[in-house]
């Protein structure tokens, strides 16, 4: 399985998110997307990331991106954690039947586990891939980092 590159296009996928709608990378055309990966729900470093997203969603909005949050937990999961960490804007999807598909079309797939990597990918407006980074499972992405390359100052 191949890490997706920059410059690559962004695979295309429908899944349901936390409030039971479906989401479609093709409905953010000329917006930049963010997908941000996180390995499961429940545990102190995926919320603390999640809440990130969630604090910072005007910021997003001002830099034309929409912040989605990924794992391979089933949409009841989804529902009940989004409600439990106050998500109220943010959008977190669940990538779980089947199992993982869009986390392994965007090569962020750990088979021997059955999660996603830890990892943030930037979908620019024409829905090509601007930025990737994978994170260490334990490391919580830096924020500010991911704002600055939304706002053009830094690119990778």
């Amino acid at each position: 399985m191949k890490l997706i590159s920059v410059g690559e296009n962004a695979p295309n996928f429908t899944l349901t998110d936390n409030n039971d709608q479906y989401v479609s990378l093709t409905n953010f055309q000329g917006k930049k997307v963010l997908l941000s990966w996180h390995p499961l729900a429940w545990t102190p470093v995926c919320t603390d990331q999640m809440r990130a997203l969630e604090n910072n969603f005007q910021t997003f909005q001002s830099l034309n991106t929409v912040p989605l949050g990924f794992s391979v937990d089933p949409v009841p999961c989804k529902k009940l954690w989004a409600a439990a960490i106050q998500l109220k804007q943010l959008q977190i999807l669940a990538d779980f039947w089947p199992h993982g598909q869009v986390a392994k079309q965007y090569g962020i797939f750990r088979e021997q586990d059955g999660y996603s990597e830890r990892a943030n990918i930037i979908v620019d407006e024409n829905g090509k891939i601007m930025w990737v980074k994978v994170y260490p499972s334990a490391q919580l992405p830096d924020i500010n980092e991911v704002l600055s390359v939304l706002s053009g100052s830094t690119r990778k």
